[in-house]
């Protein structure tokens, strides 16, 4: 390591790089260990009563300074949300204890943020390496001081619309999720308590901006992200991004930003949705609607969904593509900024160096020099080649 610090700005740049993702890797292990602990520790929500046994009991349990007995048979079995019989309409009455809430507070507290929280040590480790590896990817034939416009006013706006809203509700909802491991220690309860107040309704009603971020750059970018033969040429040299002098053709989108396009999309439509389910329980039953669509074409599953099966269902599954779509953005983010020389631009100022637009857009660059669109600082056209 004492050499990367001598090799010059780069090297320092990697030195500074590398140990800020080895302190992340330690938060995320740290933040996820208590959860995983707490969902092992094997204590219930509903207990049953002091001096009661889990097992082998058959008879009623005498305990004599309680006044009575307790039959560890039933009290098993009303554990297990067991049945009932009721006289009254709402035959749900006769199931004493839902039990799927245990199911969910395991997986809530256990693996889920056990395991997001590797993915995102992971893809920060994995884009740390390359790091290392590759480089920053530069302009090979330098600036050529003459620009393209790539996104004009309204496509910018409708991004970073998307990007601000996003990493607001991502912090936010990591704060759900390993706020009290993470923060509590740091903060105290009284000041973690006020601060999740505010992000919760935060992240309430920054969702909207969210989904206004997602409908316009789907609609302006829609028709910009279909396959073309271009992306089969690109896919087979991926990209460019692993070897130096190498620049697949592409349009205004390539296939790694087509494929983010649609992650985005796909993902932000379920984590809308299953957000909305949240805020509107009985409004919005999402997974039994979606069970019964999925089981008009082979599957069985169930369709009779409770209210509290669907908060617990959505929560969840919020929570799982809310995490893998952060996991996207690091890439995204990284190849956006540190990794790519002059991509920043594109979405800066919407402006971008003719070379950088030949090397990385070949097809749309050439389209667009021929129309006359490239521009010198002093407003000269640049002509076409």
């Amino acid at each position: 390591m004492a050499e990367l610090k001598n090799n010059g700005e780069r090297g320092a740049e990697r030195w500074a790089l590398w140990n800020a993702l080895i302190a992340l890797l330690a938060l995320f292990i740290v933040a996820a260990q208590p959860a995983f602990a707490q969902s092992s520790s094997g204590n219930p929500n509903v207990r049953p009563p002091a001096g009661a046994v889990n097992g082998g009991a058959t008879a009623p349990m005498v305990v004599p300074e309680k006044g009575g007995s307790y039959d560890i048979e039933l009290w098993t079995k009303l554990r297990q949300g067991v049945q009932g019989q009721v006289s009254i309409m709402d035959k749900k009455a006769g199931v004493l204890v839902d039990s799927s809430g245990e199911t969910w507070r395991a997986v809530r507290n256990g693996p889920l943020p056990t395991y997001g929280a590797y993915a995102m040590a992971g893809i920060l480790g994995l884009l740390a390496l390359f790091f290392l590896i590759r480089g920053r990817i530069r302009i090979e034939h330098g600036k050529s001081g003459a620009t393209i416009e790539r996104f004009n006013y309204l496509e910018r706006t409708g991004h970073w619309l998307l990007a601000t809203s996003f990493i607001i509700l991502a912090l936010t909802g990591l704060n759900v999720l390993y706020g009290r491991y993470v923060l509590i220690p740091v903060m105290g309860k009284e000041a973690f308590a006020s601060m999740s107040i505010v992000a919760k309704w935060l992240h309430n009603y920054v969702a909207f901006a969210f989904m206004a971020g997602l409908l316009i750059t789907f609609v302006l970018w829609l028709r910009h992200n279909f396959p073309s033969k271009e992306d089969f040429i690109w896919l087979a040299k991926g990209g460019g991004m692993f070897s130096r002098g190498v620049h697949p053709p592409a349009r205004k989108f390539n296939a790694g930003q087509k494929i983010l396009f649609w992650l985005i999309m796909l993902s932000g439509i379920s984590i809308t949705l299953s957000g909305l389910s949240l805020m509107f329980p009985f409004d919005m039953p999402m997974f039994s609607k979606t069970f019964a669509a999925l089981n008009m074409i082979g599957f069985d599953l169930p369709t009779q969904l409770t209210a509290n099966e669907e908060q617990q269902l959505a929560s969840l599954w919020h929570a799982i593509m809310a995490l893998f779509l952060i996991c996207v953005i690091f890439a995204h983010i990284y190849i956006g900024t540190l990794g790519m020389e002059g991509a920043f631009d594109a979405m800066g100022t919407g402006q971008v160096d003719t070379n950088w637009a030949k090397e990385h857009h070949s097809v749309w660059a050439e389209e667009e020099l021929a129309a006359g669109k490239a521009h010198r600082p002093s407003g000269q056209p640049v002509p076409a080649e």
